[in-house]
């Protein structure tokens, strides 16, 4: 017979933040440990081995500092957790949690989510160029915007610059309504929405008019020299050689830049090389620049985001 476990949580709230959407959490849990979660009310009971049971009590303590205050918990979070404690680093977990990157508009606190993210963030403050590859949902771009728009509201930079190829995902831009500017804006929609968390959406207009705030294609930026500016290249896997050669060496004094992308889900024809690609093998020992991968146990969406990154992994090994 089974043995079992059972821990009474203090409240309502903590105990749907610990449970989750749907249970997800418990779901995730019980993967991660072996035991089973099961939520009565208040009280969490764990039943399995000595050792499913030890590890699934130590990983739902470690996370008791976000349930207790009825904080969500992501997937990112629980699985975070069991990397720390598989490697001795809950110390560094806790630094982790405690560390707020920002506050968004409505409040909410923006930190790291895994310890990649973490270095992430830490590369990008050290290193004047930044590579961060990785699969969709990882905060590649999100991360970035919200270090570069800290930068530009601390007046460590004077201009924010967020630019990415137009390059088609299996559609034709000629076949869209409007000029330019209206054909490409819904590729920079995600950069405009990460904008949009931190500084209000009536002052955005008047920065983009000044030339504080810049979001445009990537071609926009040839034959220029970025001086005290925080660029951002978005999509990167869809640059061919030449053009990420020419954004990376528009780079000026005092500037930051960070080119971020998924070599797996390049949107060329199939005869092109990716930029990205071609600039990681080439870069990858120069001093000064800054490497980040993002894996699928980085993904901080939905957890079936990171099932879907982990099938697609597998077939196309």
């Amino acid at each position: 017979m089974a043995d079992a476990l059972k821990i009474q949580l203090p409240n309502i709230p903590s105990a749907i933040a610990l449970a989750g959407d749907g249970e997800e959490n418990l779901k995730i849990l019980s993967r991660q440990t072996g035991a089973v979660l099961v939520l009565r009310g208040q009280e969490l009971q764990i039943t399995g081995t000595d050792a499913q049971i030890n590890l699934a009590s130590r990983l739902v303590r470690s996370l008791e500092d976000l349930w207790i205050k009825g904080n969500n918990i992501s997937n990112a979070d629980i699985l975070t957790a069991r990397q720390a404690l598989d490697s001795d680093r809950e110390d560094e977990l806790q630094e982790l949690r405690r560390d707020v990157l920002a506050k968004t508009r409505r409040g909410d606190e923006v930190r790291a989510k895994t310890f990649r993210q973490r270095q992430y963030i830490e590369t990008i403050r050290k290193r004047d160029v930044t590579f961060c590859t990785g699969p969709a949902g990882t905060g590649k771009t999100y991360l970035a915007v919200v270090v570069a728009v800290q930068a530009l509201l601390a007046n460590q930079v004077e201009k924010l610059i967020l630019t990415r190829p137009a390059v088609e995902a299996g559609e034709r831009l000629g076949f869209l309504p409007g000029d330019l500017q209206q054909k490409i804006n819904p590729y920079l929609r995600p950069l405009y929405d990460a904008i949009y968390e931190f500084i209000d959406a009536e002052k955005v207009p008047n920065l983009m008019e000044r030339g504080i705030i810049e979001v445009a294609p990537l071609a926009y930026m040839r034959g220029r020299t970025l001086n005290h500016a925080f660029i951002i290249v978005d999509e990167a896997q869809n640059t061919t050689p030449a053009q990420i050669k020419m954004v990376l060496t528009r780079l000026g004094f005092r500037s930051r830049m960070v080119i971020t992308g998924d070599t797996t889900q390049t949107d060329l024809p199939h005869n092109q090389q990716s930029g990205l690609s071609v600039a990681l093998d080439i870069l990858k020992h120069v001093e000064g620049i800054g490497f980040c991968e993002f894996t699928q146990k980085d993904v901080v969406r939905h957890p079936l985001v990171q099932r879907i990154v982990a099938a697609y992994e597998k077939y196309e090994k």
